[in-house]
């Protein structure tokens, strides 16, 4: 199936997110921004796994979305697990059965809401059958598509743990494979270049005297780096679903490099 806009009537999207900290909101807040300068998208419904009073910056992300008259959604998944006398999920094992309920429980009310395309931006669950054999939905991942998987953190570490040359954004199909479902999209950057040699000639200094990986120059510049282009790309990625030049699913993957680049020069 093939997803896009017609000339009347934009893609309907559903957004989903934890809304736990500034890049989260950026993203939201610079597609509003887009969709207001002509991105044929529409949000139908945004979904957040905290309910309102729960932490500050998700509460700043659902007053964006009141302001801009977009329908919201909320299961705190905290709530949720405490109700159930869930345990914590762990990484490396099944995922425990509240989850699974959990996610039953988004379904049902992301199935009141019209959209073709549901769209995870900085959502901290691990999505299940549930979702993604229901609705189709893309994931960002700040990587290239044979990049590091894992948090942005995580992959961050393992980016200077290797000296990488370069990184990236990928867009991929959600699917039961974590971090690795088909990629729709990517751009790509690079790490090393005149404005990060002093970033990365500190970085042995720093590390032998103890200084955290995530309060290094280093870390910082490619952190950096990685939000100045999700955000376009993100953008970019659902320009190309809605002008049918990128089919969900099925691709083949687009590289966005070019119009991210000159996004984020302008």
């Amino acid at each position: 199936m093939t997803l896009t806009a017609t000339m009347t009537e934009p893609l309907h999207i559903a957004w989903l997110t934890t809304g736990r900290g500034p890049g989260s909101y950026g993203a939201l807040e610079y597609t509003l921004n887009a969709i207001e300068a002509g991105l044929p998208v529409r949000i139908a419904v945004l979904f957040v796994n905290r309910d309102p009073g729960e932490a500050e910056p998700t509460d700043r992300l659902l007053a964006l979305a009141r302001d801009h008259r977009i329908p919201v959604e909320t299961i705190s998944s905290v709530r949720f697990r405490k109700a159930r006398g869930g345990k914590l999920s762990k990484p490396g094992e099944p995922l425990p059965a509240w989850r699974l309920e959990y996610d039953e429980a988004v379904a049902a009310r992301l199935a009141k809401y019209d959209f073709t395309l549901g769209v995870l931006f900085g959502y901290m669950l691990i999505a299940t059958p549930a979702l993604f054999e229901r609705f189709v939905l893309i994931n960002d991942h700040p990587a290239l598509p044979d990049g590091p998987v894992g948090t942005y953190q995580e992959v961050i570490a393992e980016l200077i743990r290797t000296g990488a040359g370069e990184s990236g954004c990928l867009m991929n199909l959600v699917t039961g494979d974590l971090d690795r479902g088909p990629v729709l999209s990517y751009c790509r950057f690079g790490l090393k270049d005149a404005a990060s040699a002093a970033a990365w000639a500190s970085w042995p200094k720093a590390a032998a005297n103890g200084v955290p990986i995530e309060d290094s120059a280093l870390y910082q510049e490619i952190r950096r780096r990685g939000v100045e282009r999700e955000r376009p790309f993100l953008v970019e990625t659902l320009r190309a679903v809605a002008e049918g030049r990128l089919r969900v699913p099925g691709g083949p993957a687009i590289d966005l490099t070019a119009a991210v680049e000159r996004a984020v020069t302008e």
